[in-house]
């Protein structure tokens, strides 16, 4: 890593990023994350790196952790609200090595960790992402 400084933007300017991320998704989807619960961190901890079979903390850029929308009932109680974490580190490093701005970065995590939400696979994302 260079010496960079990887301070700023802090976690305030990436929640403002991806609630406008969300505001851009159309409503159909918007509608159905009001339990969602956004969160900003430095890194994942060790815990979510090895829920996806992760070992460096800079390879994860967000994660989406709990029950996918069309897996909930009204019969399960207890549960957690779902949460979607962004990493502000390696966010603003990945910026940096593609020369993306950080919005559009954002916005490329929400909408992949709202499609696990949703109950996607990487691989079906990664489909529609090179459907013409």
């Amino acid at each position: 890593m260079t010496h960079r400084n990887l301070h700023t933007p802090d976690a305030a300017a990436l929640e403002h990023l991806a609630h406008r991320a969300v505001l851009q998704l159309p409503a159909m989807f918007r509608d159905h994350l009001g339990d969602v619960v956004f969160r900003v961190q430095d890194f994942a901890d060790d815990e979510m790196l090895r829920a996806v079979g992760q070992t460096s903390p800079w390879a994860l850029l967000g994660l989406y952790h709990g029950r996918p929308f069309g897996q909930r009932s009204i019969w399960a109680t207890g549960d957690m609200p779902s949460v979607i974490s962004l990493f502000r580190v390696p966010l603003l490093e990945e910026c940096h090595r593609r020369g993306v701005s950080l919005g559009a970065m954002v916005t490329h995590v929400i909408v992949h960790e709202v499609g696990h939400h949703f109950g996607l696979s990487d691989d079906d994302m990664r489909a529609i992402e090179n459907e013409p």
